[in-house]
């Protein structure tokens, strides 16, 4: 019997030895490195149409046109309406910013009331506008852009009629235009159900250079003794649906 237990003695003592050193040879555990997160590239050109609304604003008086002496007080008019835009551009991006350029043009249809010689209105209207210029953004999130944009615009106002009340026309000024500059903010996002596709909106300032145009006779179109100035503002917000030919290639970025 001694000898029995004296053989399993030795048994478990070797058993358990080689558990020990099986233990101390075995790989410590490590968790996975984190990947970096991999997004498309903004770089490259695109494509987009959409629409929006304006809101314009007249500063405006009359005068005689050989002295310039003036015949009305300065004032305001107004005009609102909605337009449609269809626009490209090319963009470049390096760690989370975006610097691009881009061009548009808008068929629009914005008018409003507006008087002239104290006692005479029409309905003028703005019908449209294009605009060139740049852009720099920051990538707060892979797939979401926020933007600063401004450049050169030019707009065109067609000629209107002005009528005593419920009479017909008396007057006339001609179609006009003029060029000016622009700054404006916007965001860009990625659509997810299908790569390439982005929704942009945009606010938009604009100011125009003064115009100074004749107020003529409506029967003859004849120009008469006084002319008219104005100084247009506009205000515009937009949204498009934009594509981007080489989305999908990677690029790492850190957000």
């Amino acid at each position: 019997m001694k000898k029995i237990l004296l053989a399993l003695t030795a048994v478990a003592a070797m058993t358990g030895a080689a558990s020990a050193a099986d233990l101390g040879a075995a790989r410590p555990y490590a968790k996975a490195p984190v990947a970096v997160p991999v997004a498309a590239s903004w770089t490259g050109c695109y494509v987009g149409a959409g629409g929006g609304g304006a809101y314009t604003t007249s500063d405006r008086n009359d005068h005689f046109t050989a002295t310039g002496v003036a015949i009305t007080a300065n004032n305001t008019n107004g005009a609102r309406g909605w337009f449609g835009t269809v626009g490209a551009g090319c963009d470049y991006q390096f760690n989370n910013f975006v610097v691009g350029v881009f061009g548009d043009y808008d068929f629009m249809d914005v008018k409003g009331d507006k008087g002239i010689l104290n006692g005479f209105y029409g309905s003028q209207r703005q019908d449209w506008q294009w605009a060139v210029g740049g852009r720099i953004g920051y990538l707060v999130l892979p797939q979401l852009l926020t933007y600063f944009s401004g450049g050169y615009t030019q707009a065109h106002w067609k000629s209107t009629d002005y009528a005593a009340f419920l009479n017909t026309p008396a007057f006339s000024t001609s179609g006009f235009t003029k060029g000016g500059w622009f700054i404006g903010t916007g965001d860009e996002y990625a659509m997810s159900f299908l790569p390439g596709l982005f929704w942009k909106t945009e606010y938009r300032y604009s100011e125009f250079d003064r115009a100074n145009v004749s107020i003529n006779d409506f029967a003859t179109g004849v120009p008469t003794v006084y002319s008219e100035t104005q100084k247009l503002r506009e205000h515009s917000v937009r949204s498009e649906l934009v594509y981007r030919f080489n989305w999908g290639g990677p690029v790492v970025a850190k957000y």
